[in-house]
């Protein structure tokens, strides 16, 4: 069985589109949301699928995903944004590694919704690093075997770059799969922001990070929604 674990802080928008991609895949799944403390309408959408476990946990995307992954029963645990949608039999295809268990862990390809070449561009650098580094970011519905991630302890509490952290002590620990198929990221924050602001701050971010400098651009992280 494969746990998808969403964390949600007001996706009333997103939202939706995301719940019909997950239940239009075959496969054994369970879909856990976790919200951390919406004002809009997103409990409510989560709350009108019988399907879904829907809990509460304290504001942060570390939080939420810890304490969905706390009450999980798949062997695997997908960690899915809210505003990301998983191609076509993604979850039959993680189903599918089950049994090869020298694969601990991976994620997808990665693509805006947007199509300006300046999306595409970023994609195109984001998945080249993935390739390179094996460390996945948490648009990339990044997927890891619930023993493993109990292992290392889950998502460090962080408020920001739980996904690369996290990614960063998993590479110490196994070499994750980064698999064929792209998810496709709602591309709002890059749309109202500006692409090429994004890429500098991303830049910056990435940067300052491997030389253990702190984050800069931390205004790269506030919702946009």
């Amino acid at each position: 069985m494969i746990s998808i674990i969403i964390p949600t802080l007001n996706e009333e928008v997103a939202l939706p589109a995301t719940i019909t991609n997950i239940f239009n895949q075959a496969g054994d799944y369970e879909v856990i949301i976790v919200d951390g403390g919406s004002d809009d309408d997103t409990v409510v959408i989560a709350s009108k699928n019988a399907s879904i476990k829907l809990i509460t946990a304290p504001k942060g995307r570390a939080s939420q995903m810890n304490a969905g992954a706390a009450i999980s029963n798949g062997e695997w645990l997908l960690f899915l944004h809210a505003d990301t949608l998983l191609p076509d039999n993604a979850l039959l295809t993680i189903s599918s590694l089950e049994s090869e268990h020298a694969i601990q862990a991976g994620g997808f390809h990665h693509q805006f919704s947007g199509k300006t070449l300046g999306l595409r561009f970023i994609s195109w650098l984001h998945n080249l690093r993935c390739k390179r580094t094996k460390v996945f970011y948490g648009d990339q519905a990044m997927f890891v075997r619930k023993d493993m991630f109990k292992k290392l302890g889950g998502f460090p509490n962080k408020s920001m770059l739980e996904d690369l952290l996290f990614g960063e002590q998993l590479l110490k620990a196994t070499k994750p799969l980064l698999l064929n198929d792209y998810v496709v990221t709602d591309s709002r924050k890059f749309e109202k922001n500006g692409t090429l602001k994004g890429l500098w701050q991303i830049t910056l971010i990435l940067t300052f990070h491997e030389l253990g400098l702190g984050i800069p651009a931390q205004r790269f992280f506030t919702a946009v929604r």
